[in-house]
């Protein structure tokens, strides 16, 4: 097993999520099999109890784990479906040594963070990185569930992934494991991970373990300053922890003089080690960028990943090789694809698995991020959502809906709207006539409404406001969680006209609680408690009385049962499913024992698009594989529903 830690200096939010997981896709071109940890140095066991303000998104897992958003990149860019205990914190380190301690497996030793804790988190990176994460078809995740005990030991590979281990493709373990460190270097927190690492470079050997940093280069004036580089190297050197490669966070591209310059003053083997990671155009040519400054050379040489010509032979970015095509990007410079460059692209989609959204071939890769930047029509979409003020708090949405845009080839055009601005009693109690009046004036511009997910009574009337809009002027709407229950609170309200329908989460003692507390979760404890994971959804009632299949299973390419990710405490009241569903707002997917509602949909003579779902879609998205209920509303908001339906029959 290879390993690749990536650091981070001088502030944080530079990207060191977004250039790991490009470095992980540049692997794969080259036949590598890819893995990724995520080091998160605070004391919470997981990201679950934290508020999207301060942490952004938590990413939910096929296990359940709730993690860092950072996993979610992973998981996109490589598609790869990996654990909660690929996501490492302090929390989860210290509550594993103390466990230990309580029950004696220290034989009484003094326990200290210098061996203990440094051992475990050792021993935790070298056990989850041999867990398999390839997300071809259904991967058994279920095996590798984290218990208290820690990650459990998986059976090695024979060898990399070119050698014959006689296994599915699936069960294989990764030739490289990513790490990425949390913070930057220097906060307290992260101090003790660092110590682990600098030992664990000498566990597995200079071969197998190699360091970068990612910086921030700004510029002043017209200069680029590299102090802030050379400082946060020094502290990294400090700890006894030297990097091989820099990459350099700048607006512009990097100017060779600062290259030579960071290179000498921040011991790495020359100006080809330190790598500009500009601003581009969008995110998905950051792999290509590192492939042009030749990054896979660099880690071949340290790592011993292979001759550089087979791994180059695997990029497989002409017919001709790569030093052509290190020139033919022409990323670097910052300038946009000629013409070589777009009749490479043009040679097909010689290794994508259209069920997986897989496709190891940098050439795939290469043409979705030029297309993307060549879309001239736009479409417009409205996110309804409670914590507005930070984005990144549906980070996943937001990827989701740039996937399906990137299907159906138009320009995403994100709105937001803050969800207590639709209620009119924000008018009429907070004096927010101007915000309530813009709120709305965004939605009557809307192709198509998103609702996500969320917690807590704010807001929840907006909500309810928006899915009334959308349902009553036809327009495209997808409901998530939430936003789902927002939907049958609606139709509730306004077709069954029982006017105090709402959830229990809201209002206890209504007399109409359409949704409620589910009974098997835990009132009192918060963390982990939730209907977490990933469960399955079957289309119970394809078809409507109208004779109209369902939209949804549609989009699904008609499975009978998908496996999607959920987390929720509160769903919609059994009791009241039958009311509903024969008043007009059909609940076509239920889990396997069809009690519990998982979607909801108006038939297509009424509406082009009217989808709720109790499970987030958004978590599975790929660039090269949408999720289906966001692909609908994206092909609803640019009506192209009806010919993407008939060419599916055809």
């Amino acid at each position: 097993m290879k390993y690749i830690v990536v650091t981070g200096g001088v502030v944080s939010g530079l990207g060191k999520g977004v250039t790991i997981s490009s470095m992980g896709r540049m692997l794969q071109g080259c036949g590598l099999r890819v893995t990724s940890i995520k080091i998160d140095p605070y004391l919470n066991v997981d990201a679950g109890t934290m508020s999207p303000f301060e942490h952004g998104e938590c990413f939910v897992l096929n296990d359940g784990g709730e993690t860092d958003l950072d996993l979610g990149n992973y998981e996109r860019f490589l598609s790869i479906s990996l654990t909660s205990d690929h996501n490492i914190t302090t929390g989860k380190i210290y509550r594993k040594v103390i466990s230990k301690e309580r029950r004696g497996d220290y034989l009484g030793k003094t326990v200290q963070v210098v061996p203990h804790i440094t051992d475990e988190i050792q021993r935790w990176i070298e056990e989850v990185a041999h867990i398999p994460v390839d997300d071809q078809g259904n991967r058994h995740w279920e095996a590798h569930a984290l218990g208290e005990d820690g990650p459990r030991k998986t059976p090695k590979t024979n060898g990399p992934s070119g050698s014959s281990g006689g296994e599915d493709d699936q069960h294989k373990v990764a030739d490289v494991c990513l790490i990425e460190v949390g913070g930057t270097v220097g906060d307290i927190e992260s101090s003790v991970f660092l110590e682990a690492l600098r030992q664990f470079q000498f566990r597995v050997g200079p071969s197998n373990f190699c360091l970068t940093f990612v910086s921030l280069v700004p510029i002043m004036g017209e200069e680029q300053k590299t102090k802030p580089t050379q400082h946060g190297v020094r502290d990294l050197r400090s700890l006894g922890l030297s990097p091989t490669v820099i990459f350099c966070r700048c607006k512009e591209v990097l100017e060779e003089g600062t290259k030579s310059k960071i290179a000498s003053f921040c011991h790495v083997d020359g100006p080809e080690c330190v790598l500009s990671v500009h601003d581009v155009s969008n995110v998905y040519h950051v792999p290509l960028l590192l492939v042009e400054q030749k990054l896979h050379r660099i880690l071949a040489d340290k790592l011993h990943l292979g001759s550089i010509a087979e791994l180059e032979g695997r990029l497989d970015l002409t017919m001709n090789g790569l030093e052509e095509t290190a020139n033919m990007w022409n990323l670097i410079e910052g300038v946009g694809a000629n013409e070589n460059v777009l009749a490479v692209l043009d040679r097909g989609l010689h290794e994508f698995d259209a069920l997986s959204g897989l496709s190891r071939s940098m050439v795939d890769w290469a043409r979705m991020a030029f297309k993307l930047d060549g879309f001239q029509e736009e479409v417009k979409i409205v996110i309804v959502g409670k914590y507005t003020g930070l984005q990144d708090s549906y980070l996943s949405v937001i990827k989701s809906l740039k996937h399906a845009s990137m299907a159906v080839e138009h320009k995403l055009e994100l709105i937001w709207v803050e969800a207590a601005h639709l209620d009119k009693q924000f008018d009429d109690e907070n004096g927010g006539e101007k915000e309530y009046n813009e709120a709305w004036e965004k939605m009557k511009s809307a192709d198509g409404v998103v609702v996500p997910g969320g917690f807590g009574t704010r807001g929840f009337n907006g909500k309810v406001e928006a899915a009334k809009y959308c349902r009553e002027s036809k327009i495209p709407y997808l409901g998530i969680c939430l936003g789902f229950q927002a939907m049958v609170v609606e139709y509730s309200r306004n077709i069954l006209n029982w006017e105090d329908a709402n959830s229990t989460e809201f209002v206890e003692d209504t007399k109409n609680p359409v949704v409620i507390f589910m009974p098997e979760i835990d009132k009192d404890v918060m963390g982990g408690t939730m209907r977490l994971g990933s469960r399955n959804t079957a289309f119970t009632h394809p078809e409507h009385e109208d004779g109209s299949a369902s939209i949804t299973k549609i989009m699904y390419c008609n499975a009978d049962v998908v496996s999607e990710r959920h987390r929720h405490r509160y769903e919609v009241n059994p009791e009241k499913v039958d009311t509903i569903h024969d008043a007009g707002l059909k609940f076509v997917g239920r889990d396997e024992t069809g009690t519990r509602m998982e979607v909801a949909e108006l038939p297509r003579s009424q509406h082009p698009y009217y989808v709720g779902c109790q499970y987030h879609p958004e978590f599975k998205s790929r660039p090269l594989n949408p999720s289906p209920p966001f692909h609908g509303l994206l092909l609803a908001a640019c009506g192209m529903l009806d010919d993407y339906v008939a060419g599916l029959k055809k």
